[in-house]
């Protein structure tokens, strides 16, 4: 299947528009549309169709299970928490929608690479998708998902790898574009 070339330009523009957002409006996102939002994206690569994915989203008062999650692994010894994560659960709280994206960790190296590559591609194709639709989210690895407090507080279980916290909502600020490696200097093609 070839596509129209204004289409081609049109998904090459998506993929190079596609910015992670920081600043997020207030105004609330569709859960509907995030799901309809999932149901494109499961379309990713996937080997054997397992399908390695699960979600939990977070919305509305249910964010405060996010954020008491996050704030739990902040504690010190005291029980105090330090302004700074303060900051922080003021900020995730602002933020319309957590999607928390997991995978089962295969003991089978292969299988385990297999299943991370479709989940990013999966993740990937819910960054363009959304974006598509004039929503924005940033994807986060932070060291706190992988303290076992978060992870217990929200459900992950043992044997599941916490691959992201997307963070969603419609873009207060639009970051500009910043500047890639030209591919040749990358590239090393082997003709013979």
């Amino acid at each position: 299947m070839k596509m129209e070339l204004n289409q081609v330009k049109a998904i090459d523009e998506l993929i190079k528009g596609r910015r992670s957002i920081k600043k997020f409006k207030p105004d609330p996102v569709s859960i509907e549309e995030i799901v309809d939002i999932l149901e494109v994206a499961k379309w990713a690569p996937n080997h054997k169709l397992t399908e390695p994915w699960r979600f939990l989203l977070y919305a509305e008062e249910g964010k405060n299970q996010f954020v008491d999650a996050f704030l739990k692994t902040q504690a010190g010894s005291d029980g105090k928490i330090p302004e700074k994560a303060q900051k922080k659960a003021a900020y995730f709280r602002e933020i319309p929608l957590h999607l928390v994206v997991v995978m089962p960790e295969d003991p089978r190296q292969k299988t385990w690479d297999e299943d991370y590559g479709a989940v990013c591609a999966m993740i990937q194709n819910i960054q363009l998708a959304a974006w598509a639709r004039g929503i924005g989210m940033i994807w986060r690895t932070n060291d706190w998902i992988y303290n076992p407090v978060f992870r217990e507080a929200i459900g992950v279980q043992p044997g599941e790898k916490i691959v992201a916290t997307l963070m969603i909502g419609y873009g207060d600020f639009i970051p500009e574009a910043k500047e890639r490696t030209p591919i040749v200097d990358k590239i090393n093609i082997i003709r013979s």
